[in-house]
């Protein structure tokens, strides 16, 4: 059984990349890019928010590494950088076979008492 007081090693990046999904602004702006890359404008145009706390939540999402940004005049354009994705993707399918396999182990041990009860 596992202390659930224990924290796993893990790199800081990958708690940063899960941190920066979990606000909804943030989220909404990693499914905007998913569709393309976009100017700063752009992505502020579709939040009812202050230009400067918008831009702090691109700051988050740039320092996770799970969007990259470049300028060009005075235009900063946003992309998604997939790696951190792939990593989450990659823990996230770990969980679920971990789990799969720990609820496969409780329904034959429930099906054995079961049985062993009839």
């Amino acid at each position: 059984m596992t202390n659930c007081s224990v924290t796993p090693t893990r790199e800081p990046e990958f708690d940063r990349v899960f941190k920066a999904l979990a606000d909804p602004t943030r989220l909404a702006v990693v499914e905007r890019l998913g569709r393309g890359p976009a100017a700063t404008t752009e992505l502020a145009d579709e939040f009812e928010m202050a230009l400067p706390s918008f831009l702090q939540h691109l700051r988050v999402l740039e320092d996770s590494g799970l969007v990259a940004s470049h300028k060009q005049g005075r235009v900063r354009t946003y992309r998604l950088t997939p790696g951190p994705l792939r990593t989450a993707e990659g823990w996230l399918s770990e969980q679920r076979g971990i789990w799969e396999r720990r609820l496969d182990r409780l329904d034959e041990h429930l099906y054995e008492m079961k049985k062993d009860t009839t």
